[in-house]
């Protein structure tokens, strides 16, 4: 399984330096994942409560398997589509979303879901990505593993990654859904593949974005697509690791 909190270390901070979960908050994780947030959440809003939901079974497996690890009991997590769960009317004080409102089917219909289970005036906080251009990790892999195939066709997996990458687009439908004081904020940070070329290589080939470039390949054009791939994380390799470049809106907004 990909590594995303590894991944996204840098943005973390970011996003729960926004967030600001008190004592008493009830908080909702949406792509929650294997559960970071929502188990920082629990920690901070005890007595409150935190909720991670998420579709991912395996990632819900880890999720659970940390917070019982860690002792946590005022979480739980459940697997549902966030746009359409019902979740109860007004249950939540803070929701947040880790690069997860991207691939919502309706963002609109998805946010009025969502401004549903908030109580008035709570917080929504979400990390989403800036045009593709901005992001290393798509552009320079995809060169590597594809040189010169177009970044939009109809089979490209990773374009729903940037359906809030238009500001604006997000600020509408967070608005028309129900929210106000929209503010958007940009956030630019490294992203995280492995302590060198060999582990970040194994890391990208668990995405299934990589694996799709390299489908239909012939054996001798796969091996070349996995060496240039290997050259340039290579030319990416810092003491601290692979880091690629990336830039996100950080973008916050209250239930009206």
């Amino acid at each position: 399984m990909f590594d995303y909190d590894a991944e996204l270390a840098r943005y973390h901070e970011h996003l729960w330096e926004a967030l600001d979960v008190r004592p008493g908050n009830r908080v909702l994780d949406i792509g929650c994942g294997t559960g970071q947030i929502t188990r920082r959440a629990a920690r901070a809003a005890s007595p409150g409560t935190a909720l991670g939901i998420d579709i991912s079974d395996p990632m819900l497996t880890q999720a659970r398997r940390q917070a019982e690890t860690e002792g946590l009991a005022n979480l739980d997590f459940v697997r549902a589509d966030a746009q359409t769960h019902p979740f109860p009317p007004g249950q939540f004080t803070v929701a947040v979303s880790r690069f997860g409102t991207m691939f919502f089917a309706d963002t609109t219909a998805a946010f009025a879901n969502i401004a549903r289970a908030l109580r008035p005036g709570a917080l929504f906080a979400q990390l989403v990505w800036q045009p593709r251009d901005h992001q290393q990790w798509d552009t320079e892999i995809r060169a590597a593993l594809a040189p010169g195939r177009s970044a939009t066709t109809s089979t490209d997996k990773t374009e729903a990654a940037f359906t809030l990458a238009d500001p604006d687009v997000a600020t509408s439908a967070l608005t028309t859904a129900g929210f106000t004081t929209v503010q958007v904020t940009d956030v630019r940070e490294p992203v995280y593949y492995g302590p060198d070329a060999d582990h970040a290589q194994a890391a990208v080939l668990h995405l299934q974005p990589a694996r799709d470039l390299l489908s239909g390949l012939t054996p001798a054009a796969t091996e070349h697509a996995l060496a240039r791939l290997h050259t340039m994380l290579a030319t990416h390799t810092t003491a601290a690791g692979v880091w690629l470049d990336s830039r996100a809106w950080l973008i916050t907004a209250r239930r009206r």
